[in-house]
Parts: C-alpha cells; sequence; structure tokens
C-alpha cells in the first residue's frame, strides 16, 4: 500500500458522509455531534455528562452546550444523581430513543448496501480487520480513549 494514510481519509470521509446522510430522520434533523451524543447515551445506559463528553473526545464545555441543545428538542432528559446533585445523569427521552433507533436504522440499511458487494469472506475479513485495527488503537497512547480501552 503506498499512501495508507490516503486509505484512512477517504475511508473516513465516506463513513462520515454515511453518517451525516443518517442524521436526517424525517421527524428533525441532527448535526454528526449531536447523533454521536444520543448514540453515546444510548450505548451507555444512564451514563453522567463526563462519562459521555470524555467518550467522544469533547471538552465539558461543548459537550453541555451540544446536550442543552438536545434537551431544547426534547430528545435528551438531564437528571441530577441522587448521591451527589452535581453529576447530570443523561438518558434518552421516548422521542429521543426514537430518532436514535431511526438514525441506527438508516446507517445500518447502509452498512448491509455497502457489504452487499462483498462475499461472505471478504466481508468477514472487513469486519475482523477493524476489531483488530481498533484494538492495536485502543493500545496506542496517541489513539487511546479511556472508556475504550480494553474493549
Amino acid at each position: 500500500m503506498d499512501n495508507i494514510r490516503e486509505l484512512f481519509q477517504m475511508t473516513i470521509r465516506r463513513f462520515h458522509f454515511l453518517d451525516k446522510n443518517s442524521c436526517s430522520t424525517g421527524v428533525s434533523y441532527l448535526s454528526l455531534t449531536q447523533s454521536h451524543i444520543l448514540y453515546e447515551i444510548d450505548r451507555q445506559h444512564q451514563p453522567s455528562m463526563q462519562q459521555v463528553a470524555d467518550a467522544l473526545g469533547m471538552d465539558i464545555t461543548t459537550f453541555s452546550r451540544q446536550v442543552q441543545s438536545l434537551v431544547k428538542m426534547n430528545l435528551v432528559k438531564k437528571t441530577p444523581l441522587p448521591e451527589d446533585k452535581r453529576v447530570m445523569i443523561l438518558s434518552l427521552t421516548v422521542e429521543g430513543k426514537y430518532v436514535t433507533t431511526m438514525v441506527d436504522c438508516t446507517i445500518n440499511e447502509y452498512l448491509i448496501e455497502i457489504f452487499s458487494h462483498m462475499n461472505e469472506f471478504e466481508k468477514e475479513t472487513v469486519i475482523r480487520s477493524l476489531e483488530l485495527l481498533n484494538s492495536a488503537m485502543t493500545k496506542t497512547e496517541e489513539c487511546y480513549a479511556p472508556t475504550l480501552k480494553g474493549k
């Protein structure tokens, strides 16, 4: 492979377009950042604001503004942790869960379409390669994300 960075750039760019195209759910339009926040809240199940900000590599101030916009859209609910009211727990509202499910379905449809151009061996090879790449990235200091370590 002559230019591995170019391969990564093109792959990331194409996935970015796929991700961006999935953010329009017919009900509302989300930014990529908002879509990623909803995904993490759903994936982590009632995480704190700090946990989601860390998982996404965002500073808490920027993250807080994004969460506030999702609260105004009635997609996210913030609840103080009973034992420490300074810690806010995030959860999806019914509408937030619906929007997250719609985005997930759209992305999964795109991925099915992409994989339809591969045979089963190629598909398994790509998935296994992505698992290996992600595993190696968690062992690399420059790519280290505390919430991903060990997964």
